[in-house]
């Protein structure tokens, strides 16, 4: 071939880069020839290896954006957030794997406890974390001035679990190790029964040399407890209900010491490293031990304090004769906000160019939102503050209650999905599909913050970017559940909507969607952020 000649061949090229590159492509032995193309790998999926194989899982999990060359696929996301939700079984970890991802697009880290006005420009991309279990990230718009909209996705990224307690050791009971847990929500419910549970979280961990106090992320890669259901032949006493307290503690080892003690008496444990007065020695001496091997911790009296959870352990799956489900663990919320998370480092610089996309992801929205990394908090507020007013040259009430009235808020949390064995449960006309689309969440009480205006916004980005909307709302002779939705729109003042992405068993330890949804999601978010400014006009009188 010449250069400029046509080929019927299809030629496939593949490169690996470790951070956003100009790949310059020249087809032919000589090498004065042409340079024939230009690949912008701004997404790292795009770096496939020159054996034409996926690259292989590095030991950090940091999740990798989608990238797309074509149409928009649904199903491109499937294999990714499968291996995400795997990778991230703990709040930490999720917290931790999202914004390692952020860093990796060019996302900068800003710090609560320093100023930001110096830090801020036009067409940058940061983020923020509070208490390692919630963030908020950021793009500003390369024509950006204050007072403009923002449009924000948000969720919350806690899942039902349980915890250990501060004294989680316990005496040996009948030959068996057990660990004081504490249910999370509604966690340690009939679904938690006769589940390989693995442990992970955070430990903190004093360092002798500067006293510093670091957080280290833990998990264990093998199930290292299960709570035993009674077998039905012991008649009532196995049918419930059940104390949570009592019978439904976790094992954790097999201990018959009691049956071989010595004659002698028993001597003190002196010689374990653990000492009487530490953290450590209310914890489990086995579990202190095994965690601190992980982490390469030799001096047990250095950890601080710890917050680690039990977790199923069997990794996030796709499932069904046709691969058209993902069966996983800790789906509600995660899912939006891995969607959320993807659309917005999918969506083009050169889209909304005036305004700021932001995500949001919260904790404790399962037990009330009340803590300081909850949605009840002033965390999403600050950070809408501290941006206005670094581009504001007379910052103040008037120029921040600009910025509110001009963005939107799109509340994003799974929603339920039709289950065809309870079909008498769901309201005719409001039972979303799997694999169809996000759902609009409806209330007439005001447990969702939809109303006339935001579903007609959303409505108006779906029809732009190609997207199926669905719509629930819970029959008159039951309980709706509540988002983030209604506290974070009324707190703040912005107009706002309710979505979900449609899940099956909603709070059980294990949880199905549909192999289309996550990228479904990311489409109609993507859409979002890609039309705000185009939609916002058409609802400027609102």
């Amino acid at each position: 071939m010449k250069p400029h000649e046509l080929s019927q061949d299809k030629v496939f090229v593949s490169a690996f880069v470790t951070e956003p590159s100009e790949v310059h492509v020249q087809i032919g032995p000589a090498f004065d020839m042409t340079k024939r193309s230009v690949l912008d790998l701004r997404d790292s999926a795009m770096a496939y290896r020159l054996s034409a194989q996926l690259p292989e899982p590095s030991p950090a999990t940091i999740a990798t954006p989608v990238a797309r060359s074509g149409p928009f696929a649904p199903e491109d996301y499937t294999k990714p957030y499968c291996e995400f939700m795997t990778a991230n079984p703990t709040i930490f970890h999720a917290v931790d794997g999202f914004t390692r991802q952020l860093e990796s697009q060019g996302y900068k880290r800003l710090p609560e406890r320093e100023t930001w006005n110096s830090k801020l420009e036009k067409g940058g991309k940061y983020y923020v974390t509070r208490n390692g279990s919630a963030f908020i990230s950021f793009s500003i718009g390369r024509d950006y001035k204050s007072g403009n909209g923002m449009a924000i996705v948000a969720g919350h990224i806690d899942a039902l679990t349980a915890k250990l307690k501060p004294v989680s050791k316990l005496p040996n009971k009948a030959g068996f190790s057990q660990l004081g847990v504490a249910p999370y929500a509604g966690a340690l419910s009939d679904t938690w029964w006769d589940r390989d549970l693995s442990i992970g979280g955070r430990v903190l961990v004093q360092d002798s040399n500067t006293g510093k106090v670091e957080s280290k992320l833990v998990k264990l890669d093998w199930p290292i407890a299960r709570i035993p259901t009674l077998a039905p032949h012991f008649g009532a006493p196995s049918q419930g209900p059940f104390n949570k307290e009592t019978q439904m503690v976790p094992i954790i080892g097999v201990d018959n010491s009691d049956l071989f003690q010595q004659q002698a008496p028993s001597k003190i444990d002196q010689d374990n490293g653990i000492k009487p007065g530490t953290f450590a020695a209310t914890q489990p001496e086995k579990l202190v031990k095994v965690i601190s091997k992980e982490l390469g911790i030799t001096d047990y009296s250095s950890i601080i304090s710890w917050e680690l959870e039990l977790y199923d352990s069997q990794p996030a799956q796709v499932g069904g004769l046709d691969k058209d489900l993902i069966f996983a663990g800790r789906i509600d919320d995660k899912l939006c906000c891995y969607a959320a998370q993807e659309a917005l480092l999918a969506s083009s610089d050169s889209t909304s160019t005036s305004s700021i996309k932001m995500v949001g992801m919260f904790d404790d929205e399962e037990i009330g939102s009340l803590l300081r990394q909850g949605a009840r908090s002033n965390f999403m507020s600050s950070v809408i503050e501290r941006i206005t007013e670094a581009f504001s040259p007379n910052y103040g009430p008037n120029v921040l209650s600009q910025t509110v009235a001009n963005s939107f808020f799109v509340s994003s949390d799974v929603i339920h999905a039709v289950n065809p064995n309870f079909l008498g449960v769901y309201l005719e006309n409001h039972a979303p599909r799997l694999n169809v689309g996000v759902a609009v969440s409806a209330d007439s009480n005001g447990h969702m913050t939809t109303d006339s205006v935001s579903y007609g916004f959303i409505k108006r980005v779906a029809d732009r970017c190609g997207s199926t909307l669905q719509v629930f709302q819970i029959r008159n002779d039951s309980r709706s559940g509540g988002t983030i939705g209604p506290m974070t729109s009324s707190r703040i003042g912005m107009r706002a909507i309710d979505v979900g992405i449609p899940q099956l068993s909603m709070h059980s330890i294990r949880a199905t969607t549909g192999s289309l949804d996550p990228g479904l999601g990311v489409k109609l978010f993507k859409g979002f952020f890609d039309y705000f400014e185009e939609v916002d006009k058409e609802f400027a009188d609102f």
